[in-house]
Formats: C-alpha cells, structure tokens, sequence
C-alpha cells in the first residue's frame, strides 16, 4: 500500500493539467500522482501520455460526474491517504506534508484541507472551501475566510489549524478506510455539496474534520461550472435540500425543512427582480427534482440514522448565517463567535 495517493479528477480539462500538474508533480514528493479520466474528448488523454509520462492515468468509459467519477477511480487506488484534487490548483513547497502528518498523529482526524487561497487574488482566501467549511443551524454552509461571496484578504488570521464542520473537494485529503466506509461521495449529487455531506457522515460516526492552516494552495475555481452558470445553481439548492433532509433530525426536519424552503423561494423571487430569470428557474427546477426523487432520499435518511444515529455540533454555527450576514453586517468569520 502507497502511503499516498493524490488523485486529480479531469474532463476536457487538457489546459489546466498543463499549466497544474508540474506544480502537483514538483511539491507532491513520494505520493502517487493520478488523474482520473471522466472520459475527455479534448485530447487529455494522448496529452498525458506525452508529456507526462510518469502520471498513472484511469481513463473511464464514460463522465460520471463528480462523484461518480472519484467513486470509480479510487476503488482501484491502493493507499493510505487519499488526496481529492482539483485540476485548477496550483499547489506549493510543502503543502502536502502538513495535512499527513495531522491525520497521522490523530486517528480521530478523517479528513482535512489546506488554507485555499485565490489564484487571481493570491492575498485572499477562494470561495470554494477558504480555510475551512461549516455550517449553521439550518444547513447553510460557510467557511472560515468566506461567507457567502465576500471573500476575506489573508492576514495570517487562520495560519492556525483547527477543527471544521467539512473540507472542501478542491483538495479534500481522507483516510481511504473511512471513505470506502462512507460509501464515498453520493453520487445522486453528480456534483456540488458532496463534500459537506461526506464529511457530516464521519461527524456522525465520531470522528473530527480539520483545516491544516500550515498547508496552502492555490485555486482558480470554476473550473467545473463558474458561479455564474445557472447550472451550478441547480444543483446547489438541489443538493442543499437533500444534504439536509438526510442528515437533520426528526425534532429539526419538520420547522427547519419547511423554513429552508421558504429561504429558497425568497432566493428565487430575489434571482428573478435581479434580472437572473434562469438562476430562478434553477432553484424552481431544483425544488421539482427534489421532491420528484424524495423517496430515494428518505431510504438515504433511514438508513443514516439506523447505521449513524447522531453527531456532535462544535462546529456548527447555532443561530442562522443569513440573518448575521446580511441582518447584522457580520461579514467575516471571526464575528460570528463559533
């Protein structure tokens, strides 16, 4: 068994494993370098075999997404560590040894992240993860440098390592036991949310999740579907309801369900007076798919709490983020005391 295995997930992402991957290569050390292949059509593959000869490649027959992409790849990967990285990532000089060592010296510690900084905006911290995700009481995620689109400058604020709530899949590091154990990433969600919900699983079944301040990279985001892609709306107030549904409680899932609800609907009336008519119809379309499919979620749901019945909630912000956003002005994580 490797001790390591750095697993990047590609679709017609031929230029940024050009530009990325000598980065991942140089600073990765002795971990196994792979990409895995959700069947590209822009030349990736023949890329690969030509100019990075030393990278083990899985190549798919077909795109199963997100998910069912790393699903796939990392049930043929023998490793210790499994490292979920995104293509549009530049890593740095020792960016890998930290988040190692942190798994390695505490076995309660499934998984972590490092510090993700913006690769346009190299002083402040990337949206998609920051330097740690949580959420609060009604399921809306957060993270620690970011909330909602306000992205905080780093001022060495959060160099410390810490526990959180989840680690973002831009570059998820886990222990492959537990992520086989997990069932992986759901692959009902294609893409979006799935980390969160992976990590909510190891928080049920009594292990911690943390962000190693030490170790930074570097993201450029988007690369999958930009904030701006109705698409990408969809599937998070899709996959929204169903983390929450899974994962709430009884004594929570009859006022905090409907509640969620109608914030989503209020999010779609503002998409739509905002002159965004398709991220409105995405959350409409994302509400009609949901409750279309609700009964696959609630076998999901049953079988969490027979098999995981609860968790513990330090890193859950009690209170509601969106009325401290943009109710009480507080736009940066460390006024929101968790």
């Amino acid at each position: 068994m490797n001790d390591t295995a750095v697993v990047i997930l590609n679709y017609n992402g031929l230029g940024l494993l050009r530009k990325f991957l000598p980065s991942v290569l140089r600073f990765s050390g002795d971990a196994s370098v792979i990409v895995a292949d959700n069947c590209s059509t822009d030349g990736s593959l023949e890329m690969l075999s030509s100019e990075f000869k030393s990278v083990k490649v899985i190549a798919m027959d077909r795109n199963r997404g997100f998910c069912g992409g790393y699903n796939h790849a990392l049930k043929e990967i023998d490793a210790r560590y499994f490292v979920l990285l995104n293509s549009d990532v530049e890593v740095t000089d020792g960016w890998l040894q930290p988040l190692r060592e942190k798994m390695s010296a505490d076995p309660q510690v499934a998984a972590v992240q490092p510090a993700i900084m913006s690769y346009q905006e190299k002083d402040h911290f990337e949206y998609a993860g920051a330097a740690g995700g949580f959420i609060d009481e009604l399921g809306y995620p957060f993270c620690r440098g970011r909330i909602f689109d306000h992205l905080e400058k780093n001022n060495g604020q959060y160099d410390t390592t810490r526990d959180i709530f989840w680690a973002s899949g831009a570059c998820l590091a886990i222990r492959s036991e537990l992520y086989h154990r997990m069932g992986g990433l759901d692959e009902d969600f294609f893409a979006h949310m799935e980390e969160i919900d992976l990590c909510w699983k190891l928080h049920r079944a009594g292990y911690r999740v943390a962000c190693v301040g030490q170790s930074k990279i570097y993201h450029v985001g988007g690369g999958t579907l930009a904030k701006s892609n109705p698409r990408k709306t969809y599937f998070n107030f899709r996959n929204g309801l169903s983390l929450i549904f899974k994962h709430f409680s009884p004594a929570e899932i009859w006022w905090k369900f409907p509640m969620r609800i109608i914030l989503d609907w209020v999010a779609a009336i503002s998409f739509l007076f905002a002159g965004s008519g398709a991220h409105s119809a995405a959350v409409l379309r994302a509400h009609f798919h949901f409750f279309n499919h609700i009964s696959k979620d609630w076998k999901k749901r049953r079988m969490l709490r027979q098999t995981l019945p609860g968790f513990r909630r330090e890193q859950v912000l009690h209170g509601s983020v969106v009325v401290q956003y943009f109710l009480a002005g507080k736009r940066t994580f460390d006024r929101l005391g968790i």
